[in-house]
C-alpha cells in the first residue's frame, strides 16, 4: 500500500523507553483523539521490549525473559499491559485505540526471540523447530533479546509469516522494525522476508525500519521493502545532532515520496525520559524546537512525537496544531536544499520546495551562533514577479518583491508560502 503523506503520531520510547504501560498508552490516545487527530495525527506506537514484565526505562535488561507463546511468537506482559490477559494480546488495546478514531503500533526486533530458540518451539504451521532457523551468528549489538533467522532455510518465511498474522488479528496498522535498517547488505534477505511477510499477510500497515544511519547507496531497496527508514541513529534533544542533520536530509531528499518517507526520528520535545525523572524536560530551545519542526515539515519526515503527551505546553502545541506548518508537511513536493552558506558570522540554510496544490514553500534557517538578519532576494528563489503569500509560523500575510528581510535568533527558522 502508498502512504500518501508520512505518518504522523506518537512514540513511546522518548518518554519512557522499553518501559511503557497500556494505562500510559491509553492517556496518550486519549489526549491525541481530543487535541491533536483533527489536525492529521493518528498513530500511537508502543515500543521496544513490550514483552519484558521487568523492563524500568531507557536501559535494556540483557536476556531479560519476554513473554511469548507456544510458538515463541512475543505477547505483550500481563503485568504492564493486564488487557493482554488470557492469550488476547494487543487486541484489546489496540480495539481501544480504533475506538478513539486512531491507529495502533508497535515495536519488533528483527529475528526470533534467544528463549524460543533455548526451549526450541515450534513454528506454528510447521514440522520446523526454532533451532532449525536460527542464525546464531547473527545477534544485535546492543539487544540480546533476539536471533536472526535463515529465510533461506525451510520455515524461516514461515516464521515470519506467522507473526504478521498474529500482529493482523490484532488490528496492528503500524510495524517498527530493529536492528535491520543499517545491517545491509549482511541481513537483505532477512528484511526482504520481513516485508513479504508484513505484505502479505492481509492488513495493511505501514513498514517502519530502524536504526540508521541507513545506507545511501541502499536508497532504492529501502524503497521497494519499507515506508520508513531511519537516516540517524536514535536523535535527541541535543543541538550538535539537530545541526548535523541538515547535512542528512539534505541528501535523502531526492528519496522522499510516493510513499516513501526517509525518517528523521522522532520528535524529543516536551515531557521526555520520564521513566527517570517525572519532571524531565526537553534541552531544546523554543527556537531549535522550530527549527527542527520546519525542516521535518519541508522535507516530509514522519512526524512522531517522542512527549509525554498530557503535559505539553502551549507552546509545543501550537506547533504541533499549526495548520499552515501541517499542510506543508502534507503538501511539499521536490524539497531540497539551495545553499548553505557562512554568512556576516553565522550560518544561513535555504530550502525550497514546490506546493502539491500550486505555489511555493521558502524555509530559511539560521543554524549559526548569532543572530542576524538575512536579506533574502528574487535570485536566491528565481522567482522574479511579485509574490503574495504567508508567514507559516505567524500566519501573517507577507508581500515578496524583488527582496525580504528576514530577522532569524540563533538556531531558529522561519518558512513562508507563496503563489
Amino acid at each position: 500500500m502508498i502512504f500518501e503523506k508520512a505518518p504522523m503520531g506518537w512514540n513511546s520510547w522518548d518518554c519512557y523507553g522499553a518501559a511503557v504501560d497500556e494505562e500510559t498508552v491509553r492517556k496518550n490516545a486519549e489526549y491525541m483523539a481530543k487535541n491533536l487527530k483533527e489536525y492529521g495525527w493518528e498513530y500511537v506506537v508502543v515500543d521496544i521490549q513490550w514483552s519484558s514484565k521487568d523492563a524500568i526505562n531507557n536501559e535494556y535488561i540483557p536476556f531479560c525473559e519476554l513473554n511469548m507463546d507456544e510458538y515463541g511468537r512475543l505477547l505483550p506482559a500481563e503485568n504492564r499491559f493486564p488487557s493482554a490477559k488470557g492469550g488476547k494480546g494487543f487486541k484489546p488495546l489496540a480495539d481501544y485505540v480504533h475506538s478513539l478514531g486512531l491507529k495502533f503500533g508497535i515495536h519488533i526486533m528483527r529475528g526470533i526471540p534467544r528463549w524460543a530458540v533455548n526451549k526450541n518451539l515450534p513454528v506454528i504451521g510447521t514440522k520446523v523447530k526454532a533451532r532449525d532457523i536460527a542464525k546464531l551468528d547473527s545477534i544485535c549489538a546492543w539487544n540480546t533479546d533476539m536471533y536472526g533467522v535463515d529465510t533461506k532455510k525451510p520455515g524461516g518465511k514461515e516464521y515470519y509469516d506467522s507473526i504478521f498474522k498474529l500482529y493482523a488479528s490484532w488490528g496492528v496498522d503500524f510495524i517498527k522494525c530493529d536492528d535491520i535498517c543499517r545491517e545491509l547488505p549482511k541481513e537483505e534477505d532477512e528484511l526482504v522476508a520481513i516485508s513479504r511477510s508484513l505484505r502479505n499477510c492481509g492488513r495493511d500497515m505501514v513498514f517502519s525500519i530502524s536504526p540508521g544511519p541507513a545506507i545511501l547507496e541502499k536508497a532504492e531497496l529501502y524503497k521497494e521493502v519499507a515506508n520508513m527508514w531511519r537516516i540517524t541513529d536514535d536523535f535527541w534533544d541535543d543541538w550538535k545532532l539537530l545541526y548535523n542533520m541538515f547535512e542528512r536530509c539534505e541528501k535523502w531528499s531526492i528519496h522522499t515520496g510516493n510513499g516513501s518517507y526517509p525518517d528523521a526520528d522522532m520528535l524529543p520535545i516536551g515531557a521526555i525520559r520520564q521513566c527517570y525523572d517525572k519532571n524531565n524536560k526537553s534541552a531544546f530551545t523554543n527556537d531549535e524546537v522550530i527549527t527542527m519542526m520546519v525542516l521535518w515539515s519541508v522535507f516530509r519526515a514522519p512526524l512522531m512525537i517522542g512527549a509525554e503527551m498530557t503535559k505539553l505546553d502551549d507552546f509545543n502545541l501550537s506547533l504541533l496544531t499549526n495548520k499552515e506548518l501541517l499542510k506543508m508537511h502534507k503538501l511539499s513536493r521536490h524539497a531540497h536544499q539551495v545553499f548553505r552558506r557562512k554568512i556576516d558570522g553565522t550560518e544561513i540554510v535555504l530550502w525550497m520546495s514546490v506546493c502539491k496544490n500550486g505555489g511555493i514553500y521558502v524555509c530559511l534557517f539560521n543554524i549559526g551562533e548569532k543572530k542576524c538578519t538575512y536579506t533574502l532576494k528574487d535570485t536566491d528563489i528565481e522567482m522574479y514577479d511579485e509574490l503574495k503569500g504567508i508567514d507559516i509560523l505567524t500566519s501573517k500575510n507577507v508581500k515578496f518583491k524583488g527582496e525580504l528581510k528576514v530577522s532569524l535568533p540563533k538556531h531558529s527558522a522561519k518558512a513562508y508560502y507563496f503563489n
